[in-house]
């Protein structure tokens, strides 16, 4: 049966869509998923053929997608973040890159049939891990937080390097390639370099003034900055041949390190485009995979992932662990987890088509091994680091803390106290001047929105388990209520009652939210706002033999909210509707109080017994 153009197109998106959506259920790295679901469609059911779909605009069209992701990963590279995040992992980035591209290159061509070029160029294609694949793994495994912000930080950051020393070395074998004199070879690449460079940073500091001048209006911002790129992308390929990812590369990371121009909002709308390329760009680059191509690697593609896995990664952690606090455990963990990812594959089938058309033969074996690399090292460590890190004793304990959606007034005012008791939070808001009075008091906190595309790499959730809705933001919050259902589980999702309108039923939210309700008792955002407005604060009691529950409600006449309940095993519980939690001796009570001096509910006894003993008649 013939199937039209258009269904094999609505097939992609599809079959893109379930990948995603069937990771996120799983819990595992959508890009497995995407490449066997384009494995599936493509080699093994013969439903897809992307050669005969796109004819000759497929590569020029994997080509620009290849452009926006690496933009798009490049805008997130900035300095002060490299400096900002440790001593190893600002040796992670150039060491590791380093010993990887040396190891990867060498197992390459001792152990393939490939030439030097090839294998120079696999090897910088496997340094890059990147976040889409680093960072479900580590939701799934939970190790400790330093371990976790290290190999989170190294993805983020080795993404654009990782892409910046690929295409780099790809400028390279093609320039060589294209002279037959080494002066003319060293002329080709320097000319691609400083085309890349001085374009790439030219075209970013001419965006970032319009930016930053608003000479766009805002509802430009997104379209014109990605029509302006791809514009300089392909300009940059016409004036050097293939120079246009490394124009675009430098343009992302001047844009991110420029001061007051406002990439957040491009930078959300690029990630939700990303998503999209990303998962139609690996169905079809599945569906090109040959299982003849990979079984010509034979044994050698075991020696390669053995070399990368027990040699390359391990060397680059001890080498760059030098002269930092790591011990030997959290050594051998962050040796064990380096999957590859998506810009590694994406970058790949470009390079492996241009290096074709320039007669390298064994071009055609790059994308079915670094394909299997992705394959192996997402596979193989999402299944075994989680009992490598029990098993290596640096698995974070029971995720207690909580994510606190608002850094409001009230939510400071929780997030203090509860900083105070060594509980783990993290405040988030989209409002900047509550994020910037949140990071006054030294709280830690996300700026964005703790549902976005952004938030799935660097919102940190090392330690955290449970969900406070605490803003006014109705809408934002019951998309967090619906999202983090999800991710912590039924009973670890609290929000507070929406006062009035719970009465309503034109108002009434769905039943998932309402089963949230009852946080702090029947209460609402207005008035815990209004309760703070005049004086009230958070306050952490000990509760003891002489000074209960009960006598504690009596020193504030009743009037205190009662918050967290904490027990002597550290153990701590929101107070909601439905708690039934008894404080006894040993536990901390966590509450807000009224503004008036606190008075002993013991003298109250006194002067009542004074008051009786005077009454008596004499």
């Amino acid at each position: 049966m013939t199937v039209s153009i258009v269904m094999l197109l609505a097939s992609i998106g599809v079959l893109s869509l379930f990948c995603q959506w069937l990771a996120w259920r799983l819990r595992v790295p959508a890009i497995l998923l995407l490449l066997g679901g384009g494995i599936a469609a493509g080699p093994l059911l013969g439903f897809l053929n992307p050669g005969a779909l796109f004819g000759d605009l497929l590569f020029p069209l994997i080509s620009l997608a290849v452009a926006v992701i690496l933009f798009e990963g490049s805008l997130t590279l900035r300095f002060q973040e490299i400096k900002g995040h440790g001593k190893m992992v600002r040796n992670l980035i150039p060491v590791g890159s380093v010993v990887t591209l040396a190891v990867g290159t060498l197992a390459a061509r001792w152990t393939l049939d490939i030439s030097w070029e090839i294998a120079l160029l696999f090897g910088a294609i496997s340094t890059v891990t990147g976040p889409t694949v680093v960072a479900p793994l580590l939701r799934s495994v939970k190790p400790a937080a330093k371990l976790a912000n290290i190999l989170r930080w190294e993805g983020i950051i080795i993404d654009p390097v990782g892409a910046l020393l690929a295409v780099l070395v790809f400028e390279g074998i093609i320039s060589w390639g294209q002279g037959n004199v080494f002066g003319h070879s060293l002329y080709t690449f320097g000319k691609t370099i400083f085309i890349g460079v001085a374009l790439g940073a030219a075209a970013g500091w001419l965006n970032g003034i319009a930016l930053r001048k608003h000479l766009l209006p805002q509802y430009l911002h997104n379209a014109g900055t990605l029509t302006f790129m791809l514009g300089v992308y392909a300009v940059s390929n016409e004036l050097a041949h293939e120079s246009g990812l490394l124009t675009v590369t430098v343009m992302g990371i001047w844009m991110a390190n420029m001061k007051q121009v406002p990439i957040q909002p491009i930078l959300e709308f690029k990630e939700s485009l990303s998503v999209l390329l990303i998962s139609a760009l690996f169905i079809i680059l599945a569906a090109r995979v040959e299982f003849e191509a990979i079984g010509a690697l034979g044994w050698g593609l075991v020696a390669v992932l053995a070399a990368l896995i027990f040699i390359a990664r391990p060397a680059s952690v001890f080498l760059s662990a030098i002269g930092t606090t790591l011990n030997w455990r959290e050594k051998l963990f962050l040796s064990w987890v380096a999957p590859r990812g998506i810009v590694a594959a994406a970058v790949s089938a470009v390079f492996a088509f241009q290096l074709q058309e320039q007669g390298f033969t064994s071009a055609e074996l790059l994308v079915p091994l670094v394909f299997m690399v992705i394959i192996a090292t997402v596979t193989l460590q999402s299944l075994t680091a989680r009992p490598v890190a029990r098993l290596l004793g640096v698995a974070e304990p029971a995720d207690f803390g909580f994510l606190i959606l608002g850094a409001n007034q009230v939510s400071r005012e929780i997030g203090r106290a509860l900083k105070k008791l060594e509980v783990p939070i993290t405040l988030c808001d989209t409002n900047w001047e509550n994020v910037r009075l949140a990071r006054m008091d030294n709280l830690h906190v996300y700026f964005g929105n703790p549902v976005s595309e952004h938030a799935k790499t660097h919102l940190d959730l090392t330690g955290i388990g449970n969900l406070l809705v605490i803003s006014p933001y109705k809408q934002l919050n019951s998309l967090a209520t619906y999202h983090f259902l999800d991710h912590f589980g039924n009973g670890s999702v609290y929000s507070l009652s929406e006062g009035d309108q719970d009465q309503k039923a034109r108002h009434q939210t769905a039943e998932k939210i309402q089963q949230t309700r009852g946080l702090f008792g029947n209460i609402s955002y207005a008035r815990l706002a209004s309760m703070v407005s005049k004086g009230y604060t958070v306050k952490s009691t000990q509760l003891t033999d002489s000074f209960k529950l009960s006598d504690f409600r009596q020193q504030y006449d009743n009037q205190a909210l009662m918050l967290f309940y904490l027990d002597p095993r550290s153990r701590i519980y929101a107070v909601t509707t439905a708690t039934t939690a008894k404080p006894e001796k040993g536990w901390v009570v966590v509450s807000l109080v009224p503004p008036q001096p606190p008075r002993d509910p013991r003298e109250k006894e006194k002067k009542d017994q004074t008051g009786r003993s005077n009454a008596l008649p004499g």
